[in-house]
């Protein structure tokens, strides 16, 4: 029997505007999860720094070039996480208010 995958990544430009939810954690190793939208494309990673999860906003260009720092979650960039709760990851990087402690103002 032949499995697909759940999610299938893209690595591509994504246009202006909302991104479709809830995000998706990929695991890459140890200190990094890659971070997708819901249909699949890649929009930054989570990265363990000093024991804290910082999110990393990626973008592309029109051309498939890597932007780092851009993207459609360019305004959350280094946005931190104690845990990598998915729910709590996507909420926040959506912009939903979340009840935990370091929810987004």
């Amino acid at each position: 029997m032949h499995l697909t995958p759940p999610l299938t990544p893209t690595f591509a430009h994504v246009p202006p505007g909302p991104v479709a939810g809830p995000l998706q954690l990929l695991p890459v190793n140890a200190a990094a999860v890659s971070v997708h939208t819901a249909d699949g494309a890649h929009v930054g990673s989570l990265k363990l720094v000093g024991g804290v999860w910082k999110f990393k906003a990626m973008g592309y260009d029109a051309a498939g070039r890597m932007e780092p720092g851009h993207g459609p979650l360019t305004e959350q960039h280094n946005m931190q996480f104690a845990t990598l709760d998915a729910t709590e990851v996507s909420a926040r990087l959506l912009g939903a208010p979340t009840d935990g402690p370091d929810a987004a103002a």
